[in-house]
């Protein structure tokens, strides 16, 4: 297992979950033009995988993490999170990170 440093700061905009639902009991996303308030800046990593996608590294201050949320770093990127996971280290809390798969906003041109 490879430990992947810090390679960044990334703030996290955490949108209302669960959304709220309409009339009929149909979940209704949020504004997509209205980022939320950020949660936090934490110091974490982004790497970009070899199918486009990109793993980021949050710190565990971060949780909960849910799809759909934006996440922005100190360079100006952001992404959309497709799936998270916190990852605890019995004894040992320095070690504990929240992982997520994104998507880049906007894409990568080719």
């Amino acid at each position: 297992m490879a430990v992947v440093l810090p390679n960044r700061l990334l703030t996290l905009h955490a949108l209302e979950h669960p959304w709220v639902r309409d009339t009929n009991g149909v979940p209704v996303p949020p504004d997509p033009n209205q980022r939320p308030a950020p949660r936090g800046t934490w110091p974490g990593s982004a790497l970009e995988q070899q199918d486009g996608t990109w793993s980021l590294r949050l710190d565990p201050g971060a949780w909960p993490v849910e799809p759909g949320d934006i996440v922005s770093d100190d360079h100006g990127l952001t992404w959309t999170v497709t799936t998270a996971r916190e990852h605890r280290v019995a004894g040992w809390s320095a070690a504990d990170y929240v992982q997520a798969t994104a998507s880049r906003n906007p894409p990568k041109a080719p």
